[in-house]
């Protein structure tokens, strides 16, 4: 009796693991290429890169405009990227990457390296099931977001469904930030707030 009611146990608490972790939607699949596949399809990973994506531009007070840049798609990994066209001048840029930064780590977000650079300075991050973030500065100042997700199962992937804030550009033809922001755009240093008098620590 006693070993049935081990058995049953072990039953339990394996299909309860079971459970758990594929709600959690980590549980790794069949591997392909080499690489451990996770369960859920190209279309799906790429919907969870989309709402990343929202998320992470939501959080960016003031707003900002963006467009859709190119989507990318691998053997069994999805890339989609986001170009901003707002004027982030490089005086606020250490601001912006604040931002980004603490919505991140807020978001259980690891943040994986910085590159510290006047002209090009970027931030990376991951999150818990194995999705890369990204904030890369590049040529004219412009900023750009991309999220690149793990191997996943094969399947066909749709146009990203999020409409942008702003004026939609053809692939290719995604102008050098040309909306001004008055405070993104500005080109003084965000002062820093002088501590209240009589204020206790």
């Amino acid at each position: 009796m006693k070993h049935v009611r081990r058995a049953v146990r072990a039953l339990l608490s394996a299909a309860l693991a079971g459970v758990l972790l594929t709600g959690c939607g980590i549980l790794k699949g069949a591997r392909e290429g080499g690489r451990d596949t996770v369960v859920m399809d190209m279309q799906s990973a790429a919907d969870r890169a989309d709402a990343m994506l929202d998320a992470t531009i939501k959080a960016v007070v003031p707003e900002i405009q963006w467009a859709h840049y190119v989507t990318t798609v691998g053997s069994c990994d999805v890339s989609r990227r986001r170009k901003v066209v707002t004027i982030i001048s490089e005086q606020r840029r250490g601001n912006f990457l604040g931002v980004i930064e603490r919505f991140w780590k807020k978001s259980g977000y690891k943040i994986t390296a910085v590159r510290q650079s006047k002209e090009r300075p970027a931030i990376f991050a991951q999150s818990r099931d194995g999705f890369g973030i990204s904030l890369v500065f590049g040529n004219q100042g412009q900023a750009t977001f991309e999220v690149a997700t793990p191997c996943v199962q094969k399947s066909e992937v749709s146009d990203p469904k999020t409409k942008p804030n702003g004026l939609e550009y053809p692939l290719g033809e995604i102008p050098a930030p040309n909306v001004r922001s008055d405070f993104w755009s500005a080109e003084a240093v965000v002062p820093t707030p002088s501590p209240k008098v009589g204020a206790s620590g």
